[in-house]
């Protein structure tokens, strides 16, 4: 009888890397679709986000789950300071001057951010190991660490609180009429240039949950914020930028197809699959595969 537990333990890992990707890619796709902003310096805020919570571990002794209470506010701090002095002048700008603008100017931050990461925090990798790490429990021959458990659920409970906001709130529904027209939004009221400046925060506050998450069960680097900007690009692409859940659902599929690939074909694979996965897409449907209707 074929040992089905190894195929199992990919698929979970999967899932759990998936949902960091998933998380990462929200983000990124909240300043694309209400902004019209390519925002390329969000993986530079992810790990920005991971180094906050390694300061707060390091020195302070600070669960980083805990951290989560402070890294999520101040990057959204950080995400308002990039609105005022960087992103609100593109603001005025429409279509793809907008785009193309947009990421040349996020170009210019990767380099600032990563050239202050290697000043405060050398090149070296960086990682927190809490006194839980490795630890967990065993089911069917399935290992299940703490870890991954939380960061899966508090992944969950993010994406689940943003939908939420978007849905119900005031400032939410002003956000996603942004989204969807903003020369209408602004014509019954809708301050633009305050609800772009908080989607930004927002933005970067997810980013910062990214870093997090990431730094518990892997580590940062000053260049890691390049990785997982690929890897959320990609998400995005897949899903399209219409839905949370749309975006967050890619992120899963995308680490469950990189893992499965892994166990199928080797670790080398798993690089691999994900280009070839995006590449399916954009050919097949490039609205996205959580996209309504045809491609704009």
């Amino acid at each position: 009888m074929m040992d089905t537990a190894p195929l199992i333990q990919s698929i979970l890992f999967g899932l759990s890397v998936g949902s960091l990707y998933g998380v990462a890619a929200v983000g990124l796709a909240l300043a694309f679709g209400v902004m019209n902003v390519l925002n390329v310096a969000h993986g530079e805020l992810l790990v920005l986000g991971g180094y906050v919570t390694y300061g707060l571990f390091a020195w302070l002794g600070v669960d980083p789950y805990l951290s989560i209470v402070f890294c999520m506010p101040a990057l959204a701090l950080v995400g308002v300071v990039l609105d005022r002095l960087v992103y609100r002048p593109i603001h005025r700008l429409r279509g793809e001057h907008k785009i193309k603008n947009s990421l040349l100017v996020s170009f210019g931050l990767v380099l600032i951010f990563q050239a202050l990461a290697i000043e405060f925090f050398s090149a070296d990798e960086r990682s927190v190991q809490m006194s839980y790490a490795g630890q967990g429990f065993t089911v069917a021959g399935v290992s299940l660490p703490y870890t991954r458990i939380v960061s899966f659920g508090v992944a969950l409970v993010a994406i689940a609180g943003l939908h939420v906001f978007l849905a119900r709130t005031m400032t939410g529904k002003a956000i996603r009429a942004a989204a969807e027209d903003a020369e209408a939004a602004e014509l019954v009221g809708i301050d633009l240039r305050r609800y772009y400046r908080g989607t930004l925060a927002l933005s970067a506050a997810l980013g910062g949950l990214a870093g997090t998450l990431v730094i518990i069960g892997y580590g940062i680097a000053p260049t890691s914020g390049l990785a997982w900007l690929l890897r959320s690009l990609i998400v995005v692409v897949l899903a399209g930028t219409g839905s949370i859940f749309g975006v967050f659902g890619a992120g899963i599929l995308l680490g469950v197809v990189e893992a499965l690939s892994g166990y199928l074909f080797g670790s080398a694979t798993r690089e691999i699959v994900g280009l070839v996965l995006f590449l399916i897409v954009l050919v097949v449907r490039p609205q996205g595969l959580f996209t309504r209707g045809p491609a704009r």
